[in-house]
């Protein structure tokens, strides 16, 4: 007899339908299973037949068939214990099932018949979805996640006996109803806030304009001018996420099991990897694919501190997602896709020991220890980030001074505004920050004047700049301009804009 359920499989952050074909028929004792398992799927089969002899059903002594189609996808993860386990009772005959009426099945059994949690149910919710399924039936640790994709319902299942009395039309389980403040709930208030950092001030206004355009931030100075602190606290003045990015980042964290009890990631990531990171732990991959930091700073903020520490090869991976806001990692057996449109902030000495150019404090480097820490940064990284910014040492009499500055609250409003404003000039081409312009909105919207064009051209011959420089130096200032309202760019939007690229020169040197 064979007996279908189904369950979703995911790639990447993409889920696909599996459909579970069990047959059991006359022959040796056998349980195999079909349609490219991996080693953890394999192992369901040891799970499924004592969580089954456990709940107190018998396991057929036959030879069991277990397909799971379409068998050229490979098969991942322990969610298909579930499906498994109820298919090989409604093949027995012990579970009738209904086929008009079949739900969704995902989760992982204990030995003893408990439904434990799996990573990446978020995404399978949202296929099941869009597929025209209206029930699912998920582990109790995963329904909260599962249920605020909507127009689903969601049932939280702790043991295998409760599915089958749930679908043998005994005791049901109950749907789970997301509460409102699980899809529109205000955000936490951040804990670190730009007002505890004193002085500064040039390097907090680089911050708003950054945040203001989505632009990459680079921090130069010596040690213990505040470069970390300073970017610790930029995601407290961007914007809030909005459900739609909300529901991007949280399928990311659900793939990577980083969700924990909440069901939607709402606020910005900041991830600040080590400096001795590997390119998996990075990009993204390994043997079973994970998402790497990239991607977990999927719509937030991704902190490299110590940028010359990073091996070359690691910063250089960066090009693509930083271009083009994903991950591609290709597989000889399939080709995963992670999204990773982050906003990048980097911190780095001036040299080796910290302290070139410090009027305090003696440097100790050569000149050629100095080029050679400073070339370990591509020339192509750097026209990639917007903004260079010098953070100075504190002086004492800024730390002694009582007054607080602007709260990170006032100086996000001032950044919403500009956005706003970015988000009516690109409504129809689905860009959302100045940042992502490409050359056709560069020549629309960043149009100079001929004061402005010497300026620029100037600027272009004494620092070297490259196209890519150029084009970033336009973006900054029209974001500049959004900060004030202005609707063309002024002279001295361009000067400030240009300020933020005289590392240029001496980095490249």
């Amino acid at each position: 007899m064979v007996a279908k359920t189904y369950t979703f499989g995911v790639v990447g952050i993409e889920a696909f339908l599996v459909e579970v074909e069990v047959d059991i028929s006359t022959g040796l004792p056998s349980f195999s299973m079909v349609g490219l398992p991996d080693n953890i799927v394999r192992e369901s089969r040891e799970r499924v037949k004592s969580a089954l002899h456990n709940c107190g059903y018998p396991f057929p002594m036959d030879r069991i068939t277990v397909n799971l189609a379409p068998a050229h996808i490979k098969k991942e993860g322990a969610g298909f214990d579930l499906p498994v386990a109820v298919g090989l009772l409604a093949a027995s005959g012990l579970l009738e099932l209904d086929p008009e009426r079949l739900p969704v099945l995902v989760g992982e059994l204990s030995l003893d018949g408990r439904v434990k949690a799996v990573n990446g149910c978020l995404p399978m919710a949202m296929g099941a979805k869009a597929l025209g399924w209206r029930e699912m039936i998920v582990p109790s640790e995963n329904v909260a996640e599962a249920a605020v994709v909507g127009d689903l319902t969601v049932h939280g299942a702790d043991h295998l006996a409760r599915v089958v009395e749930h679908l043998g039309g005994g005791a049901p389980l109950p749907p789970h109803v997301p509460s409102k403040a699980d899809l529109t709930g205000d955000p936490p208030e951040a804990a670190l806030d730009l007002r505890d950092i004193k002085g500064q001030e040039h390097a907090k206004r680089a911050l708003e304009v950054a945040a203001a355009g989505n632009h990459n931030i680079l921090l130069v100075g010596p040690p213990g001018s505040g470069k970390s602190m300073l970017a610790q606290r930029l995601p407290s003045i961007l914007p809030p996420l909005s459900l739609e990015e909300s529901l991007e980042t949280s399928q990311i964290y659900s793939v990577a099991g980083l969700l924990g009890d909440r069901p939607l990631v709402r606020v910005r990531p900041f991830r600040h990897p080590h400096h001795t990171i590997s390119d998996a732990g990075l990009i993204g991959g390994g043997h079973v694919p994970r998402p790497g930091e990239v991607s977990l700073a999927h719509n937030g903020v991704l902190f490299l501190d110590e940028l010359p520490e990073f091996r070359r090869n690691i910063l250089d991976l960066l090009r693509q997602p930083m271009e083009d806001g994903r991950v591609t990692i290709a597989r000889a057996s399939m080709t995963l896709t992670y999204p990773a449109r982050f906003m990048l902030a980097a911190a780095m000495n001036p040299c080796p020991c910290g302290y070139a150019g410090e009027p305090r404090r003696a440097c100790r480097c050569s000149a050629h220890q100095i080029q050679r820490y400073r070339s370990r940064i591509s020339g192509p990284i750097l026209d990639r980030i917007d903004l260079h910014v010098e953070v100075p040492a504190v002086e004492v009499e800024d730390l002694r001074d009582g007054a607080r500055g602007e709260a990170s609250s006032v100086v996000r409003e001032r950044v919403c505004a500009a956005r706003r404003l970015q988000q009516e000039r690109f409504a129809a081409t689905g860009i959302f920050a100045n940042a992502f312009m490409g050359p056709r909105q560069l020549e629309r919207f960043c149009e100079l004047d001929s004061r402005g064009e010497r300026l620029l051209d100037e600027a272009f011959g004494k620092l070297h700049l490259s196209a890519r420089a150029y084009h970033r130096i336009l973006k900054v200032a029209r974001t500049i301009a959004d900060l004030e309202s202005s609707p063309s760019i002024e002279a001295h939007h361009l000067l400030e804009a240009i300020q933020y690229r005289s590392l240029d020169r001496d980095l490249l040197a």
